[in-house]
């Protein structure tokens, strides 16, 4: 049995991750989806509260027990401080359509070409719209199965600061030490995967758009059965 535990981007929220979650229980695993609705509360480093809430997220669970990291979006700069800071085995890192970190030093949460956007995005008191209000809602529609869907997801959103897109996020040396792989869902996410590919990590193509695993959460989970289970 593996324990995934399954990180959402904190400009959305479990929801993203949970209809996985089921699939992969459905499977015998056991998988949780730590919520990181507060992280950008307060002030800087948000890194730092994202790791406490994921902590606190795995509280109930046995210490001695490792972990799969799953990370989607710009969580995956998170990765990083996550392996190195849950006082607990982290035994495989998956990045699922997501930012894939620097080996050691730092990563920014956003590149500087999309900070400029965001900064014409942020309102007077420094924050960003809900994230589905950054995009039309063409390209919206197609990221989620049924308008229901759509909603929940919608309301777990929260206003980000634009300081949380302008951190960097540590990156302690040798935390890819560990076996990490890639599922790729979407076009925008091809530079990572590659990125992966030249870092030696296997990787899985589960074709769609950026939020493919509330669309196709069976086919998702089982690619990241496949990186969990494959040997070391």
């Amino acid at each position: 049995m593996t324990v995934f535990v399954l990180v959402h981007s904190p400009a959305v929220g479990p929801a993203t991750w949970e209809p996985v979650a089921q699939r992969l229980r459905a499977r015998g695993h056991q998988a949780l989806v730590p919520t990181l609705a507060t992280v950008a509360d307060g002030t800087p480093p948000y890194w730092a509260r994202v790791v406490e809430a994921v902590r606190a997220g795995l509280a109930g669970l046995n210490p001695a027990q490792p972990v799969t990291l799953v990370a989607h979006s710009n969580a995956g700069v998170f990765v990083p401080v996550l392996a190195d800071g849950l006082d607990r085995e982290v035994e495989c890192c998956i990045f699922a359509d997501a930012t894939v970190p620097a080996r050691s030093g730092a990563t920014p949460v956003a590149e500087q070409e999309f900070l400029a956007v965001l900064r014409g995005l942020a309102g007077p008191d420094g924050r960003l719209p809900p994230w589905t209000d950054w995009w039309g809602d063409q390209d919206l529609a197609a990221l989620f199965p049924d308008q229901q869907t759509r909603e929940v997801v919608a309301a777990e959103q929260r206003r980000l600061p634009l300081r949380y897109f302008e951190e960097r996020v540590p990156a302690p040396s040798g935390w890819d030490d560990r076996a990490c792989g890639f599922v790729l869902f979407s076009a925008g996410y091809e530079r990572a995967a590659s990125l992966a590919r030249e870092r030696g990590w296997p990787v899985r193509v589960v074709r769609g758009e950026h939020l493919h695993q509330v669309v196709d959460p069976a086919g998702v989970s089982t690619a990241l059965a496949d990186l969990a289970e494959r040997p070391r």
